[in-house]
């Protein structure tokens, strides 16, 4: 039978009042600065009471009760308050077991690994988790000169993993909650700028110039299907069905990990145009040449010159920059072919309901965004347009020339051969992004690609060289 203590577990020491007990088989002695007094000492007693009760209960934070303990940092994580880089740690570590399971997006863990070690864990990883107050969050965010879009992805990321620690401590108050996003409105949306047919003809020849007809295919054919990049590399050869015209898109490639769902999380099978098709023809040819040569091992329909699949988006669209920055257009970044598309469609007289179920938009999206383009529309453009496409309806030879126009092909156009000065806007303020077309098209009157001009706070491009007429639409590539 062990020896009865005398004091209660608490002594005098060195004016504090010491506490004895003992957590999991181990023996600990914190002081508090309460000074020894018998008062005192029976009252910290009946605190130590009541200290035995919770560890007991197994609800005892040692950090809270004894927050100048020397040996704090080398106590069990059980036994103390974590630091905000234990729960970060832990916070990714959970989400790594949901994209394993197929719960959550690896681009999503991707952004938000990069938030917290990148903004938060430099300026608060130290700080313990349940000390840390709102305004230190307030104050860190308030530090960093962000756009309102990723002024909300850094709140967001915070905001969930605060989340995800305080659900141990749902009694008390989680600071990061009260952080408000930035509200986005009309004007902060990207504006979308399509390209007009001639432009984009003449961009899609000098890409099949510059880097072979591999990369010129995959471009040319995001002009006309208007696919989303993660969308476009991630088609196999059975999507596509030869016999109907039509693609079936069921899945996505981001960040090199193939998901077996679109953005959207919706499939859907589109209808090729003539010209669409076209290409899918040259690629296959293509591809067959090289699996025939060995260079192919995989069963994607787009790839490298070298024969390789596209995991990644950096390398076609280091092509797409360099290419276009040496033309007379207007730098646009690539998504604007998928804006281009929809534009088309929509300026030919497709309905609305078609083309937001052929492109994976809602219909508000339609007409929230692109209803702008499809008025008043010059009959020569919707020519050009629908001849590019491959949708060529026949004219009386004596109608006016205006309409009997006819756009060429991109292997009809004329490249510059000298360089030209790069456009000096800043391309990043004009592209909807991965996450969409999120925008907002203000309307003013003369636009080149229709009769009216959206909000261009760059300007118009170059005037293009005058494109010779001819009668025939040509769908075969010439070397």
């Amino acid at each position: 039978m062990g020896r009865r203590s005398i004091t209660g577990g608490v002594v005098p020491a060195n004016g504090r009042i010491q506490f004895d007990f003992a957590i999991e088989g181990s023996r600990y002695r914190p002081t508090l600065r309460w000074e020894p007094s018998e008062a005192n000492l029976r009252r910290a007693r009946e605190h130590l009471r009541r200290i035995k009760a919770r560890i007991a209960a197994g609800t005892f934070n040692f950090a809270e009760e004894f927050p100048d303990f020397r040996g704090l940092q080398k106590l069990p994580l059980s036994l103390r308050a974590p630091s905000c880089s234990e729960v970060f740690d832990a916070f990714l570590q959970h989400e790594e077991t949901r994209v394993a399971k197929g719960d959550l997006a690896t681009s999503t863990l991707a952004s938000h690994r990069q938030c917290l070690d990148h903004v938060w864990r430099p300026a608060i990883g130290r700080l313990p988790f349940l000390g840390v107050r709102y305004s230190t969050l307030v104050k860190v965010a308030d530090s960093h000169t962000w756009k309102k879009k990723t002024y909300n992805n850094a709140i967001s990321a915070l905001r969930r993993a605060f989340e995800f620690g305080y659900r141990d401590d749902p009694d008390k108050r989680d600071p990061a909650a009260a952080l408000k996003g930035a509200r986005i409105g009309k004007r902060d949306r990207p504006v979308i700028d399509p390209f007009s047919i001639q432009e984009a003809e003449r961009l899609i020849a000098a890409l099949h110039r510059d880097w072979g007809e591999a990369h010129g295919n995959y471009d040319e054919f995001r002009f006309f299907t208007g696919l989303r990049p993660s969308e476009q590399i991630a088609l196999l050869v059975t999507d596509y069905d030869r016999s109907h015209g039509a693609l079936s898109v069921t899945k996505a490639r981001v960040a090199g990990v193939d998901k077996d769902v679109t953005k959207t999380g919706n499939d859907r099978r589109i209808a090729l145009s003539p010209r669409a098709a076209a290409v899918l023809e040259r690629q296959l040819v293509l591809r067959g040449r090289l699996w025939r040569a060995g260079q192919i091992d995989h069963e994607h329909l787009f790839f490298t010159a070298t024969g390789e699949s596209i995991r990644r988006l950096h390398v076609p669209y280091s092509h797409w920059r360099r290419t276009l920055r040496r033309l007379p257009i207007r730098y646009r970044k690539p998504y604007a072919a998928r804006h281009s598309s929809v534009s088309w469609d929509l300026m030919i007289g497709r309905n609305p309901l078609w083309v937001a179920k052929q492109h994976g938009h809602s219909l508000l999206t339609m007409l929230r965004v692109y209803a702008a383009w499809t008025a008043d529309t010059l009959e020569a453009d919707a020519e050009a347009i629908r001849e590019a496409m491959g949708d060529v309806t026949p004219k009386p030879a004596d109608a006016p020339v205006a309409r009997r126009f006819r756009a060429h092909l991109a292997l009809d156009l004329p490249v510059a051969g000298r360089r030209v000065e790069p456009s000096t806007g800043k391309d990043e303020e004009i592209d909807g992004g991965e996450g969409g077309i999120r925008t907002h098209v203000p309307v003013l009157p003369d636009h080149p690609i229709s009769s009216r001009r959206r909000y261009d706070r760059f300007g118009t491009s170059p005037a293009l060289p005058k494109i010779p007429r001819r009668r025939r639409i040509m769908l075969n590539w010439r070397e």
